[in-house]
């Protein structure tokens, strides 16, 4: 069978990782040989530790790059990992190169990789690309505003990602890019997300559905008493968390919270006989279930299997990626958007609503009903196929 190699380059959280375990099991379970090379080997060790396959530390760009205002495009994006000057480029490509030749996989697989891609066309090794729409921009049109931006500075910024890499490109003698969103994309290109969360709003793709580790994680408990059961994921980084979990006891909510810096034996931001405090991942099929209301960052993992369950969001992004999510959540009346609602504001006025008005919760079970049919195995055998296909020959190549 095949030795299929699963990257992961950019990016934080560990929806890559898990999307590429969910992966890597369905390709073993196929008897395929796996491999894989990560961004993060310390905070996915405990994820990963299951998967009997070589992880390697992936090659990553470790400079600051200063002087650049905030992203407005995956271009710019890639300027703050080695893409602004092809000589800095051409190192991170000898990185990917050299661990490929040793590896000599029949196949590359990357979850937002975008340097892993480049270098597998370098040695004209065949890939494919997966992961949620926000790092799998449209084929064969310029890159999405991640925010607004003038529209000439977005062209600039696009054509010198393009030719950074087109320069290396041509140095190792490879085809160039025609386009800069082909910096992101395989010969075949799996796009785990649904069109109502899909980043970009594209029309007509081929969405399958959003790939996440479901199993696994404490059983739910919640506080004793009366009062909506709330599921929290917050993290401390964000500055409205304490506030966003005192509204909710002013609710009179039970609130089951997941904060990782709690569990890690940090100190709980509110005390409160109506909090109780997760110490360790709680298992969101199991929680969601039961649960009235979900409060996260807006990671697509979390959205998905709260929509899935019908159950509305209040959601807190803490960068753009999130935003773009939660803005899309927004949209379809399933959930509330508070990226724009200072730390101090008046989360008690936005709680109110989601707990209480039937349209957000009908709109999430109006989702969930959309869906009812999709199941992680079933994803997983879709991915194997179509992976299949692109091994045998039988997928359209992109060079």
């Amino acid at each position: 069978m095949a030795h299929i190699h699963l990257c992961w380059e950019l990016g934080a959280g560990l929806g890559h990782a898990g999307r590429l375990k969910m992966l890597a099991l369905a390709l073993l379970e196929h008897g395929h040989r796996v491999s894989l090379s990560v961004r993060d080997l310390m905070h996915t060790h405990a994820l990963l530790a299951e998967l009997e396959v070589q992880i390697l530390q992936a090659p990553l760009w470790l400079h600051d790059t200063v002087g650049l205002p905030p992203p407005a495009s995956l271009a710019e994006i890639l300027f703050r990992c080695g893409y602004l000057e092809a000589p800095a480029l051409r190192g991170m490509v000898d990185g990917w190169r050299a661990m490929l030749a040793l590896l000599e996989p029949d196949l590359v697989v990357a979850d937002y990789a975008p340097t892993a891609l480049l270098a597998a066309r370098s040695m004209g090794l065949r890939t494919a690309a997966i992961g949620t729409g926000f790092s799998m921009p449209p084929e064969g049109r310029p890159l999405p505003a991640l925010r607004e931006a003038p529209a000439e500075r977005l062209a600039s910024s696009e054509a010198r990602m393009l030719a950074t890499a087109n320069a290396v490109l041509a140095e190792l003698g490879a085809q160039p890019y025609a386009y800069a969103a082909d910096v992101f994309l395989g010969d075949a290109n799996l796009l785990c997300t649904w069109p109502e969360l899909d980043h970009y709003q594209r029309d007509g793709a081929d969405w399958l559905g959003p790939s996440c580790v479901a199993e696994g994680g404490l059983a739910p408990y919640w506080p004793d008493g009366e009062g909506r059961k709330v599921f929290a994921y917050l993290k401390a980084s964000h500055a409205a968390h304490a506030a966003v979990l005192r509204a909710l006891v002013d609710e009179g909510c039970r609130v089951l919270a997941y904060v990782p810096e709690v569990a890690a034996g940090g100190v709980p931001p509110v005390i409160s006989e109506r909090v109780l405090y997760a110490e360790a991942p709680v298992s969101l099929p199991q929680a969601l279930a039961q649960a009235d209301l979900c409060v996260c960052h807006a990671g697509e993992g979390t959205l998905a299997q709260s929509l899935l369950a019908g159950v509305p969001l209040l959601m807190l992004p803490s960068h753009t990626e999130q935003f773009l999510g939660a803005r899309r959540v927004a949209m379809s009346g399933a959930g509330y958007n508070a990226a724009l609602l200072a730390p101090d504001g008046d989360w008690r006025a936005v709680l109110r609503p989601l707990l209480n008005e039937a349209g957000y919760r009908d709109a999430a079970r109006g989702f969930a009903a959309r869906h009812a049919g999709f199941s992680q195995q079933q994803l997983n055998a879709l991915l194997v196929e179509r992976i299949t296909l692109l091994l045998d020959g039988r997928h359209d190549a992109r060079r």
